[in-house]
C-alpha cells in the first residue's frame, strides 16, 4: 500500500512539474511575442522621413504590376511594387487585425526587363511574361494618427522613383497620394485587397 502511494505521488508531483512547464512556456513565448523589438519611424531635424533601414528583411507582403504596354504607354506607376511591412507591426496586425501606431509600408519600386511584345512581354526560359529588372526607387508610407491627421492618419513619402533612393524625404500632402488611398484602398488605406498576407 506504502508503495502504491508513493507511486501515485510521484506521478502527481511529476504532472504538475509539467504543466507548470507548459505553462511558463506560453507565456515566455506570448511575452516574446508581444514585445518583439520593433523599428520605428525615424526623423530628421527638420521633419523629414529618414530612409528606413533593413527593409529587405521585413515581410513581404505582394508585388502589383501595372506595365506601360497595357496602359496605352502611360501607366501610372509601370513598375513592380515590391511591398513590405515592418515585422514588429505585422506580429501586432496578426493578433489585432489592425495597424498599430507608427506601423511602416515600404514600396520598392522595380522595373520590368525591357518588352519583346507589343504588349511589353518577352520571352524567358519559364515562359512569356514579365519580369523584374532594375530598382527604381521607393514610397513610404507611415502610420501616426496625430502626427498624419491631414491625411486621416497616414503619412505619405517619395524616395525618388530613380535609383539611388533619397535619404530622406518630405511628407506629401492629401491630393498626391492619400486622397487616392482614401477613396480606394479596401483597409486603412492599405490596398489589402492585393496583399492576401493582409488581407484577413
Amino acid at each position: 500500500m506504502r508503495v502504491k502511494l508513493l507511486a501515485i505521488t510521484a506521478l502527481v508531483v511529476s504532472g504538475v512539474i509539467v504543466t507548470a512547464f507548459f505553462v511558463q512556456s506560453l507565456s515566455s513565448s506570448s511575452a516574446q511575442t508581444q514585445t518583439r523589438p520593433r523599428y520605428l519611424p525615424e526623423y530628421a531635424p527638420s521633419g523629414d522621413l529618414i530612409l528606413p533601414k533593413n527593409f529587405h528583411e521585413w515581410v513581404y507582403v505582394g508585388s502589383p504590376l501595372t506595365p506601360n504596354a497595357l496602359n496605352d504607354g502611360h501607366a501610372g506607376f509601370p513598375e513592380y511594387h515590391n511591398v513590405y511591412i515592418e515585422p514588429g507591426s505585422y506580429e501586432i496586425y496578426k493578433q489585432t487585425n489592425e495597424f498599430p501606431e507608427g506601423t511602416i509600408m515600404f514600396k520598392e519600386l522595380q522595373l520590368t526587363r525591357p518588352g519583346q511584345n507589343p504588349d511589353g512581354s518577352r520571352t524567358e526560359p519559364s515562359g512569356r511574361g514579365y519580369f523584374p529588372g532594375p530598382f527604381n526607387g521607393a514610397d513610404v508610407t507611415v502610420k501616426d494618427s496625430k502626427r498624419y491627421a491631414d491625411t486621416r492618419g497616414w503619412g505619405f513619402y517619395n524616395f525618388n522613383h530613380s535609383e539611388p533612393k533619397a535619404p530622406t524625404a518630405k511628407v506629401k500632402a492629401l491630393n498626391e497620394c492619400a486622397y487616392c488611398h482614401i477613396a480606394s484602398a479596401k483597409k486603412d488605406e492599405v490596398w489589402t485587397q492585393f496583399y492576401p498576407l493582409l488581407d484577413k
